[in-house]
């Protein structure tokens, strides 16, 4: 039988990945620590190989042309917002090329053992939306994000932003340099981030796929589909295939940041589902860090 060079590199990723879960299943729950109420409790992303805690912190809120909003109030601003995550216990952080925020998360992070973080972060490959036209090959662009984050390796790799139902076709090549990458241990895990049903769709059954961004809210804003329980079916589909779930746009793309009770709401409905491994939030600023930790915490408080 004939396996392509990617099925082939997946199959000897799998078989490291289920090691590196073997090690960590005394540390770490597949999702949720049971009775845990910590929002910075360890959980993993699916069967991807990587341990974080559940809460995580997005550096591109309002994200384009290598600028997001936490950049735009300065770089010693953004250093302090993510030192300040750290200290509290997050221990994601979710980057891409698109929010110029690797030198920042590089800054606030350098003194930190590099093995007590995950970095995330995404390449773009659609046209638009970053200053230069050209779109090198993953391994250019990921060989010039270990230079920006100042490390050998990068946690996750992800495919930033896609909608169309033929991506995997689309993106094949791409796919494989990761798988490439994924083989020699320059990076960790891929995936994607998917900003439609469809895209999402196509995640299901694809076996190169490790984790998937996802947007979920319990109201739909900012969402694949308006109704959420359009979107959740699928969602259940990926986890129940073991991939790692990251929930995204959980306060509605910032529109509930002012409504306590849409955010507990989301949180809760989120958690509930049982199928989302791990929370980011856009913050801005250190005090919403504690403000949404709290109403994590609760949310989980009243699932236990």
């Amino acid at each position: 039988m004939k396996i392509s060079r990617r099925q082939f590199l997946n199959t000897v990723s799998a078989g490291a990945a289920t090691l590196m879960l073997e090690k960590s299943a005394n540390a770490s729950a597949i999702n949720l620590v049971p009775e845990s109420i910590s929002a910075y409790q360890t959980v993993n992303l699916g069967k991807s190989g990587l341990s974080t805690s559940l809460l995580g912190m997005g550096t591109g809120f309002h994200g384009s042309k290598r600028s997001s909003s936490i950049t735009r109030m300065g770089k010693e601003h953004a250093v302090n917002v993510i030192k300040y995550a750290y200290d509290k216990g997050i221990r994601f952080f979710d980057c891409a090329d698109l929010y110029g925020t690797h030198p920042h998360t590089t800054a606030a992070l350098k003194s930190i053992p590099r093995d007590k973080y995950t970095l995330c972060t995404k390449i773009w490959v659609r046209p638009g939306a970053l200053p230069e036209d050209e779109r090198p090959d993953a391994d250019q662009v990921i060989e010039r994000f270990r230079k920006e984050l100042d490390t050998d390796y990068i946690d996750l790799v992800q495919i930033h932003c896609m909608v169309d139902p033929q991506w995997t076709e689309q993106q094949s090549r791409q796919m494989d340099i990761l798988s490439d990458l994924k083989a020699k241990g320059i990076i960790k895990a891929h995936g994607v981030s998917v900003h439609s049903l469809d895209a999402m769709e196509a995640c299901v059954g694809e076996d190169w796929v490790d984790v998937v961004h996802v947007r979920i809210n319990a109201f739909g804003d900012s969402m694949d589909k308006k109704n959420p329980e359009e979107v959740t079916p699928v969602i259940a589909k990926l986890h129940k295939e073991g991939k790692g779930i990251i929930g995204m746009k959980l306060i509605g793309a910032g529109n509930y940041k002012d409504d306590p009770d849409r955010i507990e709401k989301s949180l809760s409905y989120v958690l509930k589902l049982g199928t989302v491994d791990h929370l980011i939030v856009g913050f801005e600023e250190p005090r919403q860090i504690d403000n949404y930790a709290a109403r994590l915490e609760k949310a989980l408080r009243n699932l236990n």
